[in-house]
């Protein structure tokens, strides 16, 4: 277990310095900015959909190694993808981050997300983990507006 605790580390260090779709979007469909006032984390997320699917995402702003690494890998995922899918894996994130008696087999299908599993068992980081989440899930309704972790 030690290994794959090492290689989710370095999952999140790679995309905590290197975060994937670090970029304002022209055109949004929906742009939501989130602030997690307990830890400082205020990251603004951009949607575009087109057709359904989510053509393009991105995210900018400042925060901890937690909530940049897990914006960066949300983009990666949900990039290409229905809105029905996004909920899907919106879900089973929120789920695995949410609840530390995790199921090892809804992680497993979460690929490289399962590496912020680790957030967990740290209830003060879960809204770290989560904020770019929720403000996606907005924005993907075409909302344009501020939400917060309280």
């Amino acid at each position: 277990m030690t290994e794959l605790n090492e290689l989710y580390q370095e999952v999140l260090l790679d995309h905590n310095r290197n975060p994937r779709n670090f970029k304002a979007l022209d055109n949004p469909s929906g742009e939501i900015e989130g602030y997690n006032p307990l830890c400082g984390d205020k990251y603004t997320v951009f949607v575009r959909v087109n057709d359904n699917v989510i053509e393009d995402i991105g995210f900018e702003g400042a925060g901890c190694a937690i909530s940049k690494a897990s914006a960066s890998m949300m983009t990666d995922a949900v990039k290409g993808k229905t809105k029905e899918e996004v909920d899907e894996i919106y879900e089973d994130v929120h789920r695995m981050l949410t609840n530390s008696s995790n199921d090892t087999d809804a992680v497993a299908k979460l690929g490289k997300l399962a590496a912020l599993s680790g957030v967990a068992a740290f209830p003060m980081r879960v809204k770290c983990a989560t904020l770019a989440w929720h403000a996606m899930r907005v924005a993907m309704q075409g909302e344009n507006d501020k939400i917060s972790t309280e």
